[in-house]
């Protein structure tokens, strides 16, 4: 058995340089597997300060990667400073605008007036042409 970290101090190690990640109670430190995984060193480090098991179990690994695991194992996680749920924020976003009210009609016109204008010029273009 290994030592047992907080999710603190754990979250200290969030770099390509120092990277340790926490999945089904346990830390690993794969900062030199970083480099070598098929995913990118991204979805490791992203996966950083947090417990990692969902993300780890929803892409699916093989058992030839959970058997891996066990050379980059340094400890267990106090399960006591992981927050049992973490609250939902939803994105930051501009409101819908479900009526299309003035703001889609002026989009539209915007769009479409050019094309108005550019089928204008393009018919006067052929007629004063044929003349």
């Amino acid at each position: 058995m290994g030592k047992i970290y907080t999710l603190k101090e754990v979250a200290h190690h969030n770099t390509p340089k120092d990277c340790w990640l926490i999945i089904d109670g346990k830390v690993y430190d794969v900062t030199k597997f970083l480099e070598d995984h098929p995913g990118g060193d991204d979805v490791l480090l992203s996966a950083t300060g947090k417990d990692a098991t969902d993300d780890f179990e929803d892409v699916g690994h093989s058992t030839t990667a959970k058997s891996m695991m066990n050379e980059f194992y340094v400890g267990d996680i106090d399960t006591a400073t992981i927050p049992s749920k973490v609250e939902y924020k939803p994105p930051n976003q501009a409101h819908y605008n479900q009526d299309k009210t003035p703001e889609f009609i002026i989009k539209i016109l915007q769009f479409l007036v050019p094309l108005v204008i550019l089928g204008a010029a393009v018919g006067i273009r052929f007629y004063t042409k044929s003349l």
